[in-house]
């Protein structure tokens, strides 16, 4: 299964995409929402596809709200699991109106961020 995980912490990216390699799991990553949109872009031209997406809704630049937004213009079909630090039931609200798989709170649990991964991918295919 591939995953694009797209946050702005750098060590907490490189810890996830460890943990889920060491899972089986292919993973790309991308410290913005540009750098993620982009790495979308380029799947979409090879022909390529991510199975789902684990987005950081917070960060610098292009937030994740509008990252999702710009994700599911690209590809309606593709399950993007929204993830935060910050609790906030409107930001939640808001990703599920736009489009968004679910939404999870950091710190998660690898066991339990591999079981929302898969059920999205499962249901998006």
């Amino acid at each position: 299964m591939r995953v694009l995980f797209v946050d702005d912490e750098t060590e907490f990216l490189e810890l996830m995409k460890k943990r889920l390699v060491r899972r089986s799991f292919s993973v790309d990553t991308a410290s913005d929402g540009e750098s993620a949109l982009r790495l979308l872009d380029e799947t979409l031209n090879s022909g390529e596809s991510f199975d789902a997406v684990v987005l950081d809704v917070r960060m610098p630049g292009t937030d994740g709200l509008e990252v999702l937004r710009q994700m599911k213009e690209r590809r309606p079909a593709l399950p993007v699991i929204l993830l935060t630090g910050h609790a906030s039931m409107g930001v939640a609200m808001q990703g599920l109106d736009l489009g968004a798989y679910d939404y999870m709170l950091k710190p998660v649990g690898i066991n339990e961020l591999i079981i929302k991964i898969s059920e999205a991918a499962r249901m998006a295919a």
